[in-house]
């Protein structure tokens, strides 16, 4: 017996709660090499391999340091991975309806792809505001601490654009 019926609201939540579990988490678990590897990017001289740069993050910031845009990463890729399962499954079933079961059973292919092109499309709008906050953060000294920090300041300082400016590069990844 299943859980849920296939394409019911059940089904979509549960599915965007698995894309919240493996993303939010997974990524959340990563932020001390993510860190790490953005501070190596913005500064080559200070931070020069990934050893130095978890020596260096240690050395000034400690062991609470490595945490350092944490909760943006967690809110951004949970919302992430919400709507890039959830909206998979969606368009995947619109997809299919629109093309009819033999249609969508001989193009499941390039059904597959257009439906997961189309959920990353908006979960990259969902993450784009909480990425842009965590870079921040951990690549600009004395702008933030916090996402509580961050945000406002984003927003008086450049507006709503401020947190869309990299959606479009998410798109390219």
């Amino acid at each position: 017996e299943y859980s849920c019926e296939y394409g019911s609201l059940k089904f979509y939540a549960l599915c965007g709660v698995g894309g919240v579990l493996s993303c939010g988490l997974t990524h959340t678990g990563v932020v001390p090499l993510d860190l790490v590897k953005c501070r190596m990017q913005v500064d080559p001289q200070k931070y020069k391999s990934i050893v130095n740069g978890f020596s260096v993050t240690l050395n000034e910031d400690g062991v609470r340091g490595l945490a350092r845009g944490w909760a943006p990463t967690f809110i951004g890729y949970s919302m992430q991975g919400l709507c890039k399962f959830g909206f998979y499954e969606v368009f995947k079933i619109l997809y299919g309806n629109m093309l009819g079961e033999e249609n969508a059973y001989l193009w499941r292919t390039s059904l597959y792809l257009a439906a997961s092109a189309s959920a990353e499309f908006f979960a990259d709008i969902a993450l784009a505001p909480m990425e842009a906050a965590k870079v921040r953060i951990q690549t600009q000294p004395g702008y933030a601490n916090t996402l509580r920090q961050a945000l406002p300041k984003m927003f008086a300082e450049e507006g709503i654009w401020a947190f869309y400016k990299g959606v479009a590069p998410l798109w390219m990844r």
